[in-house]
């Protein structure tokens, strides 16, 4: 029996009386609209998860000032900023991942491969194995190790320009370079470090608060508009480079100026809750299959992401019983599977 496949929701075009145009894909749209209605009622139920539950109505009555003591000490002081860490962090994941992927153009080109958590990761290391260091020093040796590999990576892969497997490949080969070197420096720490070590490399939010919240804050808030601003040209490369000339898109300026502003969010990301991972790997494409648009689909990447870190979340509190488990052993799992999913059908499509 013949199928029919149901058409996609048509794209409009909104005109503003400025005479400024935007044309809106309906059904991306609807998909954001969704993943933020989503990842809403996730954190509210987030919130209220714990050794002292807190109903849903009550939440959102002290999230407004209207609760009592305790539980504005619990919502305010304990949970909200644990939540907007993880909603932050993947968000920027989500967002950095698709960025990497477009300017890569291979699903596979994502930091968690790139090696840029491996290096967040080394820079902590640094900081905490030879130095003994305070949290706050600990995210911003992870920052510059971040920001230091994604240069590596950058200044090895250009040849005429960054393009998309020469880029994997050398960011593959820097992730086994940096892991032997963070392998390395465990072996030369005493057993507190290391295990303080250990328990940042798996990506938590246990302990999360405010002062990871702000820097959060201010990165995305300057980022975020930064990337959409350049979001066009974005696209456009995608079309290659010659193409991308042709319409005046400078490219390699567009691709440095992206390439940059993820390796920020990732290491941004890294820095406040660990090397979370796989999240950067799985919103991009699960935010691409449910909108089916072309591009990079770099809002609906964000909502995904955030939405994937909540949604952990909970299940490393509440899925495993008395035990729970850092955020990034639930990401870890969900993520393996997603990319030996991934890795089957780019196989079956023969483009690996």
């Amino acid at each position: 029996m013949k199928t029919t496949r149901k058409p996609a929701l048509p794209a409009r075009t909104v005109r503003t009386p400025g005479g400024l145009s935007v044309r809106l894909d309906v059904r991306a749209v609807t998909v954001v609209v969704l993943l933020l209605a989503a990842v809403l009622a996730a954190s509210v139920v987030l919130i209220g998860t714990g050794d002292f539950p807190i109903p849903a109505a009550d939440v959102l009555k002290t999230l407004v000032g209207n609760g009592n003591a305790g539980q504005e000490f619990i919502v305010n002081e304990l949970r909200l900023p644990r939540v907007l860490v993880g909603l932050l962090v993947g968000a920027s994941l989500g967002l950095g991942g698709a960025l990497f992927q477009s300017i890569s153009r291979n699903p596979l080109g994502s930091p968690d491969v790139l090696g840029l958590g491996q290096g967040s990761t080394a820079g902590a290391l640094v900081m905490i194995v030879l130095f003994s260091a305070s949290a706050t020093q600990v995210a911003l040796g992870a920052l510059v190790g971040g920001l230091a590999t994604g240069l590596a990576i950058y200044l090895l892969a250009w040849k005429q320009g960054v393009h998309g497997y020469r880029l994997v490949l050398v960011g593959i080969g820097i992730s086994a370079m940096v892991t032997a070197v963070n392998g390395y420096l465990l072996t030369k720490a005493d057993i507190v470090d290391a295990a303080r070590a250990v328990v940042w490399m798996t990506g938590s939010l246990n302990g999360r608060g405010w002062e990871q919240v702000w820097p959060l804050v201010w990165l995305c808030a300057v980022l975020v508009p930064l990337v959409l601003a350049n979001a066009r040209g974005l696209r456009m490369t995608e079309m290659g480079d010659d193409v991308s000339y042709a319409l005046g898109v400078r490219v390699e300026r567009v691709r440095l100026l992206l390439l940059l502003s993820a390796v920020l969010l990732t290491a941004g990301a890294a820095a406040a809750a660990g090397p979370v991972g796989f999240v950067a790997l799985t919103a991009p494409q699960l935010a691409r299959r449910l909108t089916r648009s072309p591009g990079p689909n770099l809002i609906p990447s964000m909502c995904m992401g955030a939405t994937l870190l909540i949604v952990a979340d909970w299940a490393s509190q509440r899925a495993f019983g008395a035990d729970q488990l850092p955020v990034g052993v639930v990401t870890g799992v969900l993520g393996g599977v997603y990319l030996l999913w991934l890795l089957v059908t780019e196989r079956k499509a023969g483009r690996i």
